[in-house]
């Protein structure tokens, strides 16, 4: 945690002078490189901790860590706004005044965790809690290293699971400000249309806790088949709010906002369905590795949905045309996602850790 708030806040710095530069390579490299380290490394490390302090709901807790990620746009992008009018109104350079104070002030808050976060003791848990063995076959008792894990084929179906639910997301995340304007034309204002993606941002953080929750009650297994089920559904359906008869603006945000909770929930429930196939050990390293579907979803997403886009454009086609397309394409992508998340199965025993140090959970 200390090197993510360092690099975090560095990774500011570094921008900052890249704009007062006028270095393009400098603010790539200080907001993308050292920021984006810090980033990861920020993400990662409070979740796998929570994870050993709540071993009774792991996805209660990863589920509020991750919520707080979803909803730090929330607080960072006003204070951005608000931060680069003042320093313009003062005469400095807006931008990088503004990295460099955001920069000092990530750092200071991420430096409170720092210090006061601790591990359990070896083999803590809750009062009045126990392990049940026999609670579910997808909930191992045993642990899994990291190495070993990344070469299950447990690992690579989560990673299809996680890669194809939030390319979808992105589906609707990406486009959601033009999408309703199109869709629902001279009804929306551009100010209402970005009221629709702050509701969005709402739907992210709620989904994020419930739906992790949820799992702890109904299997991770489960929560990811509703995930698809549904998921594929509604992103069927959604177009067709938008279709003369129906012409439904409350619908359409409504299904949006559930396909964007489940999107969310997808982020929160990922480390503790890990935890159960691979245990604790190294699950953080584990998540680690799994993020990289973040990642890839992250480049082929926009790829898909503006190339589409681009094409019924080039070919003079009323864009309103193309969302149909995306949609039922992100739908079937969901049908993929829902056929690797069935082919999961508990990990063998071949796999185990026979003995872990005293970090085991």
């Amino acid at each position: 945690m200390f090197v993510s708030a360092s690099c975090f806040g560095l990774g500011f710095l570094v921008a900052a002078g890249g704009v007062a530069a006028h270095s393009l390579a400098l603010i790539y490299f200080g907001y993308g490189v050292i920021g984006g380290i810090g980033l990861g490394l920020g993400y990662i490390s409070p979740v796998s901790t929570l994870i050993r302090w709540f071993p009774d709901r792991p996805g209660l807790a990863t589920g509020l860590a991750i919520m707080g990620f979803g909803g730090g746009a929330m607080i960072g992008s006003p204070l951005g706004t608000k931060l680069m009018a003042f320093y313009k109104a003062s005469g400095h350079q807006p931008i990088a005044a503004t990295w460099v104070t955001m920069g000092i002030l990530y750092f200071s808050f991420m430096m409170f965790g720092v210090f006061t976060i601790r591990v359990p003791q070896h083999r803590w848990k809750p009062a009045g809690w126990a392990p049940k063995a026999t609670e579910s076959a997808m909930i191992s008792a045993h642990n899994v290293a990291v190495n070993t894990a990344f070469g299950t084929p447990q690992f690579w179906l989560l990673w299809i699971v996680l890669c194809l639910n939030v390319t979808a997301g992105i589906g609707i995340l990406e486009q959601a400000s033009p999408m309703i304007q199109d869709l629902f034309k001279g009804q929306l204002s551009p100010v209402a249309a970005a009221g629709f993606v702050g509701v969005l941002s709402l739907f992210n953080m709620g989904g994020r806790f419930f739906w992790a929750s949820t799992s702890d009650f109904i299997g991770r297994k489960p929560t990811y088949m509703i995930f698809f089920i549904v998921g594929a559904v509604l992103y069927f359906l959604l177009p067709a709010t938008g279709a003369s008869k129906l012409n439904a603006v409350p619908l359409f945000v409504l299904i949006a906002g559930l396909l964007i909770s489940m999107y969310g929930g997808g982020f929160a429930t990922i480390p503790a369905y890990l935890k159960d196939l691979f245990g604790g050990y190294h699950v953080s390293a584990i998540h680690g590795r799994l993020l990289t579907a973040w990642s890839t979803a992250g480049i082929a997403g926009p790829l898909l949905v503006n190339g589409i886009l681009d094409h019924y454009v080039a070919q003079h086609i009323p864009k309103e045309q193309a969302y149909p397309v995306i949609l039922h394409i992100m739908a079937g992508l969901l049908v993929v996602g829902l056929v690797a998340n069935l082919l999961v199965r508990p990990v063998a025993e071949k796999y185990y850790v026979t003995t872990t140090p005293e970090l085991t959970v």
